[in-house]
């Protein structure tokens, strides 16, 4: 079990609103939380988190001078801030504009409004990122598991590598799209235990890719997750005929992709 508990936690909250703001620190509260920062906007967001870095990052989507995925991106520029965890709390509902925020690698999206069991929940998930635990497969050697790691956006290649880092895989490849990473595995099949992809990608999307490894290539046995913020179910049922072996949802929880690997890899 993870040794940090949620009321450890040190906060930044970026909250325009000083009533919305007053309300969450009320929540995070009441999660036994005392170490929280609140500011109004980007600009002190990334002064605060340059003169002392937080553990999370919890921010609205619109702020007076930038959006939340601005935000992301900024923070993302240090090498030193990159894997601060960002939680994004939001009535915003248009895939669109999420997306790119989900692409970022954020540990969660809270509506507005949200309850306790949801931040209940986006905190573990956070302290799982934060104090994470290596899992055990009964059929593999977790260190020597060899994955692949397929998605068009460097944020999110570095957000799941880390998430898969720190669960004791090291040994990991990555590719920029579906093409791509159907020429690194193509060149030697028995190179990899896992494939984890991303749906929407150019050139080849993770459907295509599937549909080539499964059917092109003969290869039925890999075991395929898919990592993905597509919405649309008649597009995911197509990825499942494909044959894909599971699908996670971004943003994930270390614990969700912890059980499908139990699931696909045992």
């Amino acid at each position: 079990m993870p040794s940090l508990n949620i009321s450890e936690l040190s906060i930044l909250l970026v909250e325009p609103s000083s009533t919305q703001l007053k309300v969450i620190i009320n929540f995070l509260q009441k999660e036994g939380i005392t170490s929280i920062e609140g500011v109004t906007n980007g600009i002190d967001a990334l002064y605060s988190i340059n003169s002392y870095a937080p553990d999370l990052v919890m921010s609205s989507m619109y702020l007076p001078d930038m959006t939340a995925t601005e935000l992301v991106i900024g923070i993302k520029q240090s090498e030193r801030n990159q894997n601060i965890p960002f939680m994004l709390i939001s009535s915003e509902t248009n895939f669109k504009t999420l997306d790119p925020i989900r692409q970022a690698g954020v540990v969660a999206i809270l509506p507005k409004p949200f309850n306790h069991s949801d931040l209940n929940r986006a905190l573990k998930a956070t302290v799982d990122i934060i104090d994470p635990e290596e899992i055990t497969l009964d059929h593999y050697d977790i260190e020597s598991l060899r994955v692949l790691v397929v998605d068009d956006s460097s944020m999110a290649r570095k957000h799941i590598t880390r998430i898969l880092n720190n669960m004791g895989i090291n040994n990991i490849t990555t590719a920029n799209d579906g093409k791509q990473g159907v020429e690194i595995f193509g060149e030697n099949q028995d190179a990899f235990d896992l494939i984890v992809t991303d749906y929407n990608m150019p050139i080849m999307d993770g459907q295509e890719l599937i549909k080539f490894i499964r059917q092109d290539m003969g290869n039925t046995f890999i075991p395929i997750l898919m990592v993905t913020s597509e919405r649309d179910e008649l597009r995911l049922n197509n990825v499942q005929q494909a044959g894909v072996s599971a699908i996670c949802d971004k943003p994930f929880e270390p614990q969700t992709v912890k059980e499908m690997l139990y699931r696909v890899m045992d």
